[in-house]
């Protein structure tokens, strides 16, 4: 049978939908929480963590996207429409990890995006308005290009203003990343499927 989900593989699943819940904050009113997004964009610019300890710190830093991890893996947002967005996003972020897992020619291309953009984040800030700028840019350039597009749905006022769309798709950017590391420890979507109660129980370990 199918190997069962890691801890480690729940927590970059976590990272994802945590990503994908500061998408839906921006798009429906033009803010997010400032902290949870410095650090989706540290996490972002990580592009060779140690470990996943260095790359996520502590677990209280995706607590946002463990509640809602654990509220869809038992079935408590049926009926909250903004939280079932945010649920698409988090499917198709995980099916674009999925095909950008072997588009070598992308994925070089994004590394030295990302690299340079780590570069500029050491003198300026990781949300810097040129950082974030950067970065959606290499989003635009590559993750964009792919068949399935993200259609994110919110309030027009917000997402018509530039600066409202780029950190959107760096949110994006973010999850995909998240969701490339989580196929990367073995994750696959069928996890979601068969092993929730298993996933449930290892985001309860300490």
């Amino acid at each position: 049978m199918f190997s069962k989900p890691t801890r480690q593989q729940a927590l970059a699943l976590a990272a994802v939908f945590q990503s994908c819940e500061l998408v839906s904050q921006l798009s429906y009113s033009g803010n997010c929480d400032e902290t949870q997004m410095e650090f989706t964009m540290s996490t972002l610019l990580n592009q060779n963590p140690d470990s996943l300890r260095d790359l996520y710190g502590s677990v209280d830093n995706l607590q946002s996207g463990i509640n809602l991890m654990q509220a869809f893996l038992t079935d408590k947002i049926a009926t909250d429409s903004k939280q079932r967005e945010v649920i698409n996003y988090v499917m198709s972020c995980t099916h674009l990890a999925g095909k950008l897992f072997n588009n070598s020619a992308m994925l070089d291309q994004i590394d030295k995006g990302i690299d340079n953009a780590r570069q500029q984040a050491q003198h300026f800030s990781v949300t810097h308005e040129n950082v974030c700028t950067n970065v959606a840019s290499l989003y635009q350039e590559t993750i964009s290009k792919m068949r399935l597009r993200i259609q994110v749905l919110g309030s027009g006022v917000y997402l018509q203003q530039t600066a409202v769309a780029v950190r959107i798709r760096c949110m994006l950017f973010a999850a995909i990343r998240n969701a490339f590391l989580w196929r990367q420890l073995g994750g696959k979507r069928r996890h979601l499927l068969f092993y929730r109660k298993v996933l449930l129980k290892v985001l309860d370990e300490q």
